[in-house]
């Protein structure tokens, strides 16, 4: 049995009727078309810098004020080239189109990283989005060698892919033999489609046993999750339930509990597993019914924040968990189309959408990448804006609107 609890805030969104109610679906509609125009001219300008620096560079964040561009093996570089195709759905301009071609097929030696598991980031957001667009069949072969590649950090005895290699960077510092992160839910996706793209069933099995692992062990019995779930790849189980990008082991990152909503959504897309779909609607009701979650459902950087009010807001968080629930409407969940167009509202605002021509020409502002690193708080980043447009995209398409 679900259990629904429902938002005064997104009561009060359709609770107007009348004239009323029309002049306020009209005033939303004008702010979506206006956030369209502003990305139009905010990343448009982001592709002409790169267009005229005769290099294909990728725009991830923005440091002391200027953009950040980063290679090809970065984590997030995905979500650049990705945004292109968003932008080609919202507007149907081919010059969209053609810059995201071009950036992600700058991309494709990405199909034989094996030394982390955001290869799923990384080739889907980018070839994915261009075989949906294209059709183009040459796209299918780099995504399922990528995820012959991400399958490759399988580790058949605990039953999970490992996050990070234990031995790399600061991860070595953590005692850590197989870390699994809550991130890597959105990894699976690219399994699922190489399994409809191949006939190959051991991807598909693969991303079954992660998703199955991770809920039994990632998720708190208030169904907030850990950021990292530490296990033994040689006699399995767990070693220990730890934290890396939130306030503490026992705190709920904001982020990673969108990661969770999303990753169960689209594990229950390919496998109508009902498994699936109550994790998400467990997740749901943890999100949008905690105490700390502010009125424009937008959260803070962690639910358990010491300072709250007074913490950063990471709007990275909403735009991942609007995505989602616009695809959960579909699974017979219309009350989340509520708090999804809360959430773009907030995002499509003043407060959140940057004036043009600030803002390193990303579209959105305040998200956060790690405060327990010092690293990227409180400033635009490539995914925020990836999934910010591709929640549009859904919302519109809910609409017939495109």
């Amino acid at each position: 049995m679900r259990i629904f609890m429902i938002l005064p805030l997104a009561v009060a969104l359709v609770a107007c009727s009348g004239g009323n109610g029309q002049k306020q679906s009209r005033e939303t509609a004008d702010l979506f078309q206006k956030v369209i125009k502003t990305a139009e001219a905010q990343i448009g300008y982001q592709v002409k810098v790169i267009e005229e620096s005769g290099k294909i560079l990728n725009a991830r964040t923005t440091r002391n004020g200027h953009v950040h561009y980063i290679g090809k093996q970065d984590w997030t570089s995905g979500f650049f080239p990705g945004t292109m195709f968003y932008m080609y759905d919202l507007t149907n301009d081919s010059k969209w189109l053609e810059v995201g071609i071009k950036y992600t097929e700058n991309l494709d030696t990405i199909k034989h990283l094996k030394w982390h598991h955001d290869v799923g980031f990384m080739i889907d957001c980018s070839f994915g989005n261009a075989l949906r667009v294209t059709g183009n069949e040459a796209y299918e072969e780099v995504i399922i060698e990528a995820a012959k590649s991400l399958s490759t950090r399988f580790r058949p005895v605990a039953g999970v892919i490992q996050s990070w290699d234990e031995d790399r960077g600061w991860q070595a510092e953590r005692g850590w033999m197989c870390p699994v992160i809550i991130d890597n839910m959105m990894n699976l996706e690219l399994l699922f489609k190489a399994t409809q793209l191949s006939g190959d069933s051991t991807f598909h099995n693969i991303a079954v046993s992660h998703a199955d692992k991770t809920m039994e062990n990632h998720y708190r019995d208030d169904w907030s999750c850990y950021h990292v779930v530490d296990y033994d790849k040689e006699v399995g189980g767990v070693r220990s339930k730890q934290n890396a990008q939130g306030y503490a082991h026992e705190s709920a990152w904001s982020r990673g509990q969108a990661w969770g909503l999303y990753g169960f959504t689209v594990a229950y897309r390919y496998t109508k597993d009902q498994r699936y779909l109550d994790m998400a609607d467990n997740i749901y009701r943890y999100i949008f019914t905690h105490e700390n979650l502010p009125a424009d459902l937008v959260p803070y950087w962690d639910y358990n924040a010491p300072n709250i009010p007074n913490e950063p807001r990471d709007a990275s968080a909403a735009a991942v968990a609007a995505s989602a629930l616009y695809e959960l409407v579909d699974y017979d969940r219309p009350e989340y189309r509520e708090t999804a167009d809360k959430i773009m509202t907030s995002l499509a605002g003043d407060a959140y959408t940057a004036i043009v021509g600030t803002n390193g020409n990303f579209l959105l502002m305040h998200s956060v990448g790690s405060i327990p690193h010092d690293n990227e708080i409180d400033v635009p980043l490539n995914y925020t804006d990836y999934y910010f447009l591709e929640a549009l995209t859904r919302k519109m398409r809910l609409e017939g609107a495109l």
